[in-house]
């Protein structure tokens, strides 16, 4: 098959830094140009990977071009994947891929009607230690699952960061927050109820900081999941069983040098688990060209995780108690 043309619409940091270059080492990908809101800066980009610049809407109305990887501010995403898709083009979107459920859903029927394929790039989806994971619980070697909790922090961002932006789709929930709640929904099913939430409040940017929420499965188990950016590092996860205690750091974010370790800790041993590495970007970009290839069934499958996922932030967003940050 040919390689998917793609354009890339928005020069971000996570582009340059991380899916730019993976893109460059999928076989199945070929950079064709690159769109960013200064023509100086799309020019640096292309001539960086490679690639033509140009402006928003000449990328997505280019009919060489196959594909869209959009990394805009986040209140862009909606408008601009929506006319990726009506241009009948393929959208990989950072996430979040919208800022309402509302806004989710129209896309993702779009993109269902028109046939194309939808992706919101978490991309520690394609780490194979995920997969390791699920069958450890599958063989019940935890015993039966109680409680899920998750963590993913950051230290503070510089006062002009985007961020912490309302205007432009700021806030730590959408930000860092989508990775536990993502990760529930990978481990323990889309079944998932809000028992209660909590935001911290900046009052000079009126955007969320930190938060914890908790959920319930409907198998019972419970998920605790905080995140914020106003921490040291961290992101972790960890499932507590009936016998065994499991956890995993740098869940979300592992670079493609690290080697992940999980942990399991029962009352008189402990043991890890050493997995190689692998290039969660590079396997998100090349899972999403092989779709564009091959219109796997599989799409729906990542279109209901996102609409579930909205649903579930939408839902945190209107009942979070708020408190201000110190």
């Amino acid at each position: 098959m040919s390689p998917v043309r793609l354009g890339v619409l928005g020069c971000s940091a996570i582009a340059r830094r991380r899916s730019l270059p993976a893109a460059a080492e999928v076989p199945e990908l070929v950079t064709t140009a690159v769109a960013s809101r200064t023509r100086e800066k799309a020019e640096r980009f292309a001539a960086e990977f490679g690639a033509t610049a140009t402006d928003y809407e000449s990328l997505v109305s280019d009919p060489d071009i196959d594909a869209i990887y959009l990394s805009l501010p986040n209140s862009l995403h909606h408008e601009w994947t929506r006319r990726a898709l009506d241009a009948g083009k393929h959208v990989l979107c950072e996430k979040p891929l919208t800022g309402s459920a509302a806004a989710t859903r129209e896309l993702t029927a779009l993109a269902d009607e028109k046939r194309l394929v939808l992706r919101e790039n978490f991309a520690f989806l394609h780490h194979p230690v995920h997969d390791h994971v699920r069958r450890l619980l599958d063989q019940g070697r935890i015993g039966p699952l109680r409680t899920f909790t998750a963590t993913f922090g950051i230290p503070p961002l510089p006062g002009e960061d985007i961020r912490y932006s309302a205007e432009l789709g700021g806030g730590a929930l959408l930000d860092v927050g989508v990775y536990p709640l993502r990760a529930a929904l990978l481990l323990l099913g889309p079944s998932l109820s809000l028992v209660g939430a909590t935001l911290r409040m900046d009052a000079s940017s009126d955007v969320d900081v930190a938060g914890n929420v908790l959920l319930t499965a409907d198998s019972g188990v419970f998920a605790n999941l905080e995140f914020g950016f106003e921490h040291s590092y961290r992101a972790r996860y960890a499932l507590w069983g009936g016998t065994a205690w499991l956890g995993l750091d740098r869940a979300f974010t592992p670079p493609p040098q690290h080697q992940p370790v999980l942990r399991i800790e029962e009352q008189d041993h402990a043991e890890e688990i050493v997995l190689p590495p692998a290039h969660q970007f590079r396997t998100s970009l090349g899972s999403f060209a092989q779709a564009v290839q091959q219109r796997t069934p599989e799409e729906k499958r990542w279109v209901a995780a996102a609409d579930a996922l909205a649903a579930l932030v939408d839902e945190v967003r209107e009942r979070a108690v708020r408190v201000e940050a110190a």
